[in-house]
């Protein structure tokens, strides 16, 4: 590999908007991200039913079901 052309490569602190906060390796030294693994519905097991229940009511409601 050629010297001098790539980026230094160093941990970085991950925040979450949730504020969870976790380190990782990047080439940056600070990330924000508005979803992480303790606040994803697909990972905490809390499936946001609440707008499906609306959309499937609605769709009854339209469609004479």
């Amino acid at each position: 590999m050629k010297e001098g052309i790539h980026p230094n490569y160093g941990e970085a602190t991950v925040t979450c908007g949730c504020g969870n906060t976790f380190k990782t390796g990047s080439v940056k030294s600070d990330l924000r991200v508005d979803v992480c693994s303790k606040c994803h519905p697909f990972f905490t097991g809390q499936q946001r039913t609440a707008q499906a229940r609306g959309r499937i009511e609605q769709f009854n409601k339209r469609y004479g079901k």
